[in-house]
């Protein structure tokens, strides 16, 4: 990277820093290194390089090399690595990369569109840092059932997908059964309810489905497995499986196989293959024990652009990229 490619992307950090994140310029000079004067100079270098107009506009003609790593290894159609400092707890981070996908959703999302949501810690997050844009007929559909044994009215999911709704003036489609069913075959009767076959056609016919990848131990813990959605024995049954991860309630191995799981019978979430063939499946992911998930899901190919925090994108290049890895343990950014 030359100079002026190197002051090219200090600015652009420090707009995002300041512009996104609402930090001020003694926050971000104490997180970057830097000097106060110097972040006030690449302030004044982003806007007169229009990097800045108002709001950070992302105007580099190329990907950061973190980035353009994981872009490539993956083939992924975007890469958004959002800084944050790795001192801070990963609520710190949850929310950067909420506060971060917020915004940016209201660079892609346009009317007329089908936008599939898949409820949960990460995307409740966002739901709070939501920007008003009024898109004339966005409709939104919630992918997975939330309803659960002490919570059987849908009021998590709906909450947030209400959310979206307001803030989008979209019309939003509920899903009013439960995160897993007692039995397979109550699942199979329900979904040939033509009232199910509608919702389950409009989660097919998706346009964006914006998700996130859950884990057993996160620091921020995803809710499915915080709150009562899982049995001690279904617990168990994950670990025999060895389940790495889910997305929208159906689990997955290291290896992306998810179809012969047990618990995936009794899931409400759609098929993974959903994620492969959707044209924008945004996944947004924030915290190191996602790590060994996101891997999997982006080796399957469950999502074709990201949102993650740095430290998590820099121990997925340490964990499965080590030829992108220095002898002292650090990620080789050329």
């Amino acid at each position: 990277m030359n100079s002026e490619e190197r002051i090219f992307d200090e600015a652009y950090r420090v707009a995002t820093l300041y512009y996104y994140q609402d930090l001020n310029t003694e926050q971000i000079a104490r997180e970057m290194g830097f000097s106060r004067p110097k972040v006030s100079k690449l302030l004044s270098y982003a806007r007169q390089h229009g990097i800045v107009d108002i709001k950070v506009y992302d105007t580099r003609t190329r990907l950061s090399p973190l980035e353009t790593i994981i872009c490539n290894r993956f083939a992924l159609k975007r890469v958004h690595i959002v800084p944050v400092p790795s001192y801070a707890g990963e609520s710190v981070w949850l929310e950067r990369v909420a506060r971060y996908t917020a915004k940016y959703l209201n660079q892609v999302l346009v009317g007329h569109q089908v936008l599939g949501i898949a409820w949960g810690t990460t995307i409740s997050e966002i739901s709070m840092h939501l920007i008003p844009k009024v898109l004339i007929g966005m409709k939104i559909v919630q992918l997975n059932g939330s309803a659960n044994t002490a919570l059987s009215d849908n009021r998590y999911a709906a909450n947030i997908l209400q959310g979206f709704a307001d803030n989008y003036q979209a019309s939003v489609q509920l899903f009013p059964v439960p995160s897993f069913f007692d039995y397979e075959d109550t699942k199979r009767a329900l979904w040939r309810e033509r009232s199910i076959q509608a919702i389950l056609k409009q989660q097919q016919e998706a346009d964006v489905l914006l998700y996130s990848v859950g884990a057993v131990h996160a620091g921020v813990p995803s809710r499915v497995y915080a709150g009562d959605y899982l049995e001690p024995e279904d617990l168990e049954e994950l670990k025999r499986e060895e389940v790495v991860g889910d997305i929208s309630t159906v689990f997955y191995r290291a290896d992306g196989s998810w179809a012969d799981i047990p618990l995936n019978q009794r899931a409400s979430g759609p098929p993974l293959h959903l994620f492969q063939s959707v044209d924008r499946a945004l996944c947004v992911v924030a915290g190191r024990a996602k790590v060994q998930g996101l891997h999997a899901a982006l080796q399957a190919g469950y999502m074709n652009e990201l949102v993650v925090d740095e430290p998590t994108a820099r121990e997925l290049v340490k964990a499965y990229l080590p030829e992108h890895v220095t002898a002292n343990g650090e990620v080789a950014l050329f």
